[in-house]
């Protein structure tokens, strides 16, 4: 017996939100349908009846059927009412699982629409932040300044690689630029706004015991000039010239965990936008 294949078969994805979820499950179906084309006709944000009563009649006359991922009860009822009294099919993909989970955590659900969308959008910018941070960190191109949220600038070892990561977590994207005398900073930092730009500074004792635990963790002497007292007030001297140069905010950092730190950077770009 040979098979029966339709001219014109349709489904009708109804959302409340973009409709992704359901469009997906829909391909991922008619894939098992080889030499079968299947249309698929999106009707996303349906916020009301009366519209789904148009796309149920539609359906009804072409012969479609409808797939949903309705979350507010009251379309969700309506859709499966309209369609029983149209004799159209319609499947609800989202209820079975909302309702298993319901069951399983004693937990009602908030039937917010666009939460799946809002919390991919939210993963893929920390990912961007974080990618953006490991780019543009220490310096390696000075272009990433001008698209920066944040600029950290100082001198070694004052922890500006972990709060651009930190930071790159909670979706900012981080800049940061080591200040060593010989080496001209990047134009690019005179030509942001001051505001973006975050000093930071450390206690010279503080400094020279990071510098020195850091060259024995490599295996190196501890006498090295890196971490040598004056080497140290040199770099902090230059560094606070620069800092003052540029007019932004200055973070001591000393004794201050990253997540201090990072807390009062955030205060600032909130205080900031909000002006």
């Amino acid at each position: 017996m040979f098979p029966t294949f339709f001219q014109d078969a349709t489904v009708y994805v109804v959302s409340d939100s973009v409709g992704e979820t359901a469009e997906f499950v829909v391909k991922a179906a008619a894939s098992q349908f080889a030499g079968q084309p299947i249309q698929i006709r999106k009707f996303p944000y349906i916020e009301d009846e009366g519209t789904l009563n148009e796309i149920v009649r539609a359906a009804a006359e072409s012969k479609a059927i409808i797939a949903y991922t309705l979350v507010i009860p009251a379309l969700k009822e309506h859709i499966r009412q309209r369609a029983e009294e149209e004799n159209v099919t319609a499947i609800d993909i989202m209820s079975p699982m909302v309702n298993a989970l319901q069951g399983y955590l004693g937990q009602d659900p908030s039937n917010r629409p666009g939460l799946v969308r809002k919390l991919d959008e939210d993963y893929f910018r920390k990912v961007e932040a974080i990618e953006f941070a490991v780019k543009y960190d220490d310096g390696r191109d000075p272009r990433g300044i001008l698209r920066a949220d944040v600029i950290l600038i100082g001198v070694s070892r004052t922890s500006k690689t972990p709060l651009s990561m930190y930071l790159a977590n909670k979706r900012f994207k981080v800049a940061n630029v080591p200040l060593v005398p010989e080496v001209e900073p990047p134009e690019e930092l005179f030509l942001v706004a001051k505001e973006k730009c975050i000093g930071l500074t450390i206690n010279a004792d503080q400094l020279n015991m990071i510098r020195t635990e850091r060259l024995k963790s490599l295996g190196l002497t501890a006498e090295a000039n890196y971490a040598s007292m004056e080497r140290i007030k040199h770099e902090l001297e230059y560094s606070s010239k620069i800092i003052e140069k540029v007019g932004c905010p200055v973070l001591d950092v000393s004794n201050k965990a990253v997540e201090e730190t990072a807390n009062i950077i955030m205060q600032i770009i909130k205080r900031n936008a909000n002006k």
